[in-house]
């Protein structure tokens, strides 16, 4: 049995938060990341800003976060990570939908889980990458979520949201294959 959205994301959160809170000088948030152009601040920045905007714009629902992502990325990811936990464990969202011009209406727990569940899942490589952590994520999840993605690989190019795929052996695992596919060169730290 799959797990609920609400704790597909508690679990996936809980990793990620324990990534940004092994950032451990702060000046490691200035390192470069994977994602080019990005430092590891600018993982979170990206996870903290567009999520909020995204939920107001296809439900109305405001989640706030007061501390300054720039100045303090750790309060900011803990702040947004509660809002959203909050969120999908709330009894009375549970049925509400989210609707956006580009994927129609989805139910909002399908819609976190889709969107930004998947989203901090692949990131938390970023951030682990950045900072000298332990970068390991679920060989499951990253097969599973590169099944899905395979498909889109068009569209998802096209998004601008991605960069090049980048080659890698066959028999590389299934964590660096996704990597690969979203634009990542799993070869470099």
């Amino acid at each position: 049995m799959s797990p609920s959205p609400a704790d597909e994301y508690r679990a996936t959160a809980a990793r990620f938060g324990a990534v940004v809170d092994g950032v451990d000088i702060d000046s490691t948030w200035d390192n470069r990341s994977p994602v080019p152009e990005w430092t590891a601040r600018d993982v979170v920045v990206h996870l903290v800003g567009w999520f909020p905007e995204f939920l107001r714009a296809g439900t109305g629902i405001d989640l706030v976060v007061g501390s300054e992502v720039i100045r303090d990325p750790a309060a900011a990811w803990h702040e947004l990570d509660d809002g959203v936990q909050r969120l999908l464990d709330d009894p009375a969202t549970a049925d509400k939908v989210l609707r956006n011009s580009h994927i129609g209406e989805v139910p909002l727990p399908l819609a976190v889980s889709r969107f930004f569940t998947a989203d901090v899942f692949m990131h938390t490589w970023d951030l682990a990458r950045a900072t000298g952590q332990d970068d390991t994520l679920d060989q499951q999840r990253c097969s599973a979520y590169l099944e899905q993605m395979l498909p889109l690989d068009d569209v998802l190019r096209a998004s601008g949201q991605y960069g090049p795929r980048v080659a890698v052996p066959d028999d590389a695992d299934a964590q660096t294959k996704l990597m690969a596919f979203i634009g990542r060169d799993p070869t470099t730290s």
